[in-house]
Parts: C-alpha cells; sequence; structure tokens
C-alpha cells in the first residue's frame, strides 16, 4: 500500500532500537527522510546502517529526549538536518517499573519530564511549521497501561495519560489546519525494555495477549507509519491500542 508520504520528512525520537526503530524503519521503507535520535553513539549508527541497508534516507542525531528541552533540541536539530519536519513521532523510554509503595517522591516529577513534557517539548519545535503548511502528522507512542492501568508501571501510567491528555488537546486546536495529532499505545512487544520488565521471560508477557504471543516490533512500525499517511487524514485526537486484543473494553 503507497501511503502517500515518499519525500515528506519526520523527526522519530527514541529511536536507535526498540519501537521508536521499527516506526522509522517502516516510514523510510515507503519514502520518507528519517531523523532518528539516541543517547548511546554505536547504538545510534547501528540504527542508522540497518535503515540506510534497506534504502532508507536516515539522518542519525546523538540526543537525550528525557527532558522537555531535550525533546525540543532533538526536533530543531531533526529540522535543520532535513529542511524542515512534516512527521513528528514522539516518543522516550520509560520510568522505572514499581507501584505506590516503593515509589520516591521525586520520582513522579521526572517521569511526567520523562514522557509527558518531553512529547510537548517536540510539539512545540514542530507543530507551528506544520501548521503553516497546513499539513502534518504528530503521532507519540505511549503504552496500553493508558488505557488499562497495571500497578507495577504506576509511574510510566501517570505520565503517559498526561502527554494523551495534552495530545487530544493539541489535536482539537490543531485540525483545522490540517495537522493529525494520535496516539498508539502498544501492549507487550518483543523489546529490550519488555524483556528487562519480565526477566527475558516473555512466556510471561504472552500469557496476558489473547493472540497467546507478544507483539513483533516490525509490525507495530507498520501501524504506526500508517497513521502518519496520507490515509489516514481523517483520524485524529485517537488513542490507538495495539496490544494483540488485551484491551477488553468496548471503547
Amino acid at each position: 500500500m503507497d501511503l502517500g508520504i515518499s519525500g515528506r520528512r519526520a523527526a522519530v525520537a527514541a529511536s536507535s532500537g526498540g519501537l521508536g526503530l521499527a516506526t522509522a524503519q517502516a516510514l523510510a521503507a515507503d519514502g520518507v527522510r528519517v531523523a532518528i535520535c539516541g543517547r548511546d553513539q554505536a547504538r545510534l549508527d547501528a540504527a542508522v546502517d540497518s535503515i540506510r541497508s534497506g534504502g532508507g534516507d536516515v539522518v542519525g542525531i546523538r540526543a537525550d529526549v528525557a527532558t522537555m528541552d531535550g525533546g525540543r533540541a532533538f526536533v530543531e536539530q531533526a529540522a535543520k538536518a532535513l529542511g524542515g519536519i512534516d512527521i513528528l513521532v514522539a516518543n522516550a523510554g520509560g520510568p522505572p517499573a514499581g507501584g505506590f509503595a516503593g515509589t520516591q517522591t521525586d520520582e513522579y516529577a521526572k517521569a511526567f519530564e520523562l514522557n509527558a513534557l518531553s512529547t510537548v517539548g517536540m510539539c512545540e519545535a514542530a507543530v507551528p511549521a506544520m501548521r503553516a503548511a497546513r499539513w502534518g502528522r504528530v503521532l507519540a507512542i505511549t503504552s496500553a497501561t493508558v488505557r488499562q492501568p497495571t500497578p507495577k508501571l504506576m509511574l510510566s501510567t501517570m505520565a503517559r495519560a498526561g502527554a494523551t491528555g495534552f495530545l487530544k488537546s493539541l489535536a482539537l486546536e490543531v485540525a483545522v489546519d490540517g495537522v493529525t495529532v494520535n496516539s498508539i499505545q502498544p501492549g507487550s512487544h518483543d523489546t529490550e525494555r519488555l524483556r528487562s520488565l519480565y526477566g527475558g521471560d516473555l512466556s510471561r508477557a504472552a500469557a496476558d495477549v489473547p493472540m497467546g504471543h507478544v507483539g513483533d516490533a516490525d509490525d507495530f512500525g507498520r501501524v504506526a507509519a500508517f497513521l502518519c499517511s496520507e490515509s489516514a487524514r481523517f483520524i485524529t485526537g485517537a488513542a490507538i491500542p495495539v496490544d494483540g486484543g488485551r484491551w477488553d473494553g468496548l471503547q
């Protein structure tokens, strides 16, 4: 399927591995010029090579998007490298796992900076130009726990729920300008983060998934790329679960 976005320019945050990299790869495969980032140079270089080996046009930027300023700085660097940004994929690593009893007060502020304010910073850097061009795509990778919380991921749930509210409000404001704003809520996918949460035993993670197995990062990337496509131009303000059916509610 032609997504209609060949030649567009995308900034994909926290994309030297995992779901961010899978999304960048899917966009690049459809002709999008992508800027990716990561904190570790060797890991970032490997990600760049993986995209280029598939024929993708990619720029690697060493950046830390764990803060509002860091998120804003990455997008600004990406826009300079690519000549502008048409697509923003906001993403960041998750805060430490744990519940209420084991969480220190200062950890809430750090988590909110990491998974909510960093998204705000990225949007501040990208959205005004999208509005002026009357075309843009903002997609945030959040978590299925925003829809179905789990006690062991209290910090992530709190911060990403805040980001989801921000994105919904932004979507309503910029829709008239041809800019869509959505979030995608991954469930259990085979990534380093999931392996660390389950001690490497993915069968335990799969036990909660009606399909009986964890998701594939490449499949997730293709769903994310579709939401950035021309065909998805009438989807905005949505928070879409990609979790193998784990969410068992009606809406």
